[in-house]
């Protein structure tokens, strides 16, 4: 397996080298909105530990992704009226995983609404920082 390279773009949003629209961040991990969404508040969690993927991640730091993704989907499903939420986590090209730091998708779902094609549709600035505000807000109070 190829090793972590420390210039992956989540790597730099975890520098602040590149923005995004957080929506939780603690000692551990930050969640923030996919610029190209799948659906309504479709968030991904990320450790703050390098890690390329769950074969190469500290066991605490991937059980703690799931934990802050619970969290999240919770409150997720809530703030978008959602019927039920996606988990789906990639581990390597073969898999699907494009960007290579570990990281959980949170995709809240509506019934019988597809999800859009994953990597296909850029979402407005606007729209994501609208989202992210709800988010974050009905997270301090979770």
């Amino acid at each position: 397996m190829p090793s972590y390279d420390p210039n992956n773009i989540f790597a730099k949003i975890l520098r602040s080298e590149l923005p995004a629209h957080k929506v939780y961040e603690d000692d551990k991990a930050i969640a923030f909105l996919d610029i190209m969404p799948q659906a309504t508040g479709h968030t991904l969690v990320i450790p703050k530990a390098p890690s390329r993927n769950a074969l190469d991640a500290a066991p605490d730091d991937l059980a703690y992704v799931v934990k802050v993704a619970q969290k999240i989907a919770k409150v997720a499903v809530s703030v978008f009226s959602a019927d039920g939420f996606t988990l789906i986590q990639f581990n390597e090209p073969a898999a699907g995983q494009t960007v290579f730091h570990l990281h959980v998708h949170i995709i809240p779902r509506q019934d019988g609404v597809p999800l859009k094609p994953h990597g296909t549709y850029k979402e407005e600035p606007g729209v994501l920082a609208e989202q992210a505000a709800k988010l974050a807000a009905a997270l301090k109070g979770a």
